[in-house]
């Protein structure tokens, strides 16, 4: 490091830890740009301190800049919350959207949680998604998370066994093979926008939710979750019959499962993201992103 300005190796330390940050607080989040503006004030309280303040060295970058940004995060978190309260229509988290084939160099960011999970974990309080996000997601040892939120490791220990317990009882663990992904996705889009119910209702498991989270400013076929295969179904049927014209899907990747991306013409125009019921067969969550301001990243 010898030559180095001090301001230039924090600059390199905070890009060379970006990826896990962004990851940590967009799982934290369910927000893109609220992660964002997180980063950017974790790199504002980085670079002062780690750039030759006259402190103390930091022995650690990635503790010290991982607790920075948890940090900040959660104070985030205050905010996101009063937004939503005022919301139109059901809020879901906005899809990260990558290639089908990203290379190993953004691994981090694709190893969010799913798009299922992400809701499920919106019933946690700030301090459950927290301390889950950092141990369940990224293995960060009790006594780690203890440090960076100032509390005792036995009551991080239980805030932990709550918000596993919590999740346990609203999401049934079952890692859907890539490929039976795929297909029924094929299986739902083609039934879906050809208006077929017959097939519509036989990809559909009978106990299936729709979300759909246009945010006042796309199309959402629901202000509320749909609940069963006949309501959802319905629905479907009748979406398929006002589509807009020249309606394209193309596959991507959002929050590392395969997914569709609905675009007419080069613009994005819906992620649709589904859950699959244990067997992989039938589908039982289906996830529709319409809010263009959750959308840009979805070219």
């Amino acid at each position: 490091m010898s030559g180095i300005r001090p301001q230039d190796a924090a600059t390199q330390q905070f890009v060379d830890h970006r990826e896990l940050l962004f990851s940590i607080v967009y799982n934290m989040l369910g927000s893109v740009a609220d992660t964002e503006d997180v980063l950017q004030e974790t790199w504002l309280s980085w670079v002062p301190r780690a750039g030759g303040d006259g402190g103390a060295p930091i022995d650690n970058p990635r503790a010290y800049l991982v607790r920075t940004a948890v940090n900040h995060a959660l104070a985030r978190r205050a905010a996101l919350t009063r937004r939503k309260e005022t919301y139109v229509g059901q809020w879901l988290p906005e899809p990260v959207v990558t290639p089908l084939d990203e290379g190993a160099e953004h691994v981090e960011r694709t190893e969010s949680f799913s798009m299922a999970l992400l809701v499920v974990l919106e019933t946690l309080s700030p301090l459950e998604r927290a301390v889950f996000v950092l141990h369940e997601a990224f293995g960060f040892a009790y006594t780690e998370i203890a440090e960076m939120l100032d509390r005792n490791p036995t009551a991080v220990r239980q805030v932990a066994h709550r918000a596993r317990e919590h999740v346990r009882a609203r999401r049934t663990r079952y890692p859907a093979d890539p490929r039976r992904r795929r297909e029924a996705t094929d299986r739902f889009l083609t039934a879906a926008l050809g208006g077929d119910l017959d097939a519509l209702m036989s990809v559909l498991a009978p106990d299936v939710t729709l979300w759909t989270d246009g945010g006042g400013k796309g199309p959402a076929v629901s202000l509320h979750p749909v609940h069963g295969r006949d309501a959802v179904a319905g629905l479907f049927i009748e979406v398929a019959s006002t589509r807009p014209p020249g309606l394209a899907v193309r596959y991507r990747r959002v929050n590392g499962d395969p997914s569709a991306v609905l675009f007419v013409g080069d613009a994005p125009f819906a992620v649709l993201v589904l859950d699959l019921a244990p067997g992989g067969e039938q589908i039982c969550g289906i996830y529709s992103v319409t809010n263009p301001d959750k959308l840009s990243g979805a070219r």
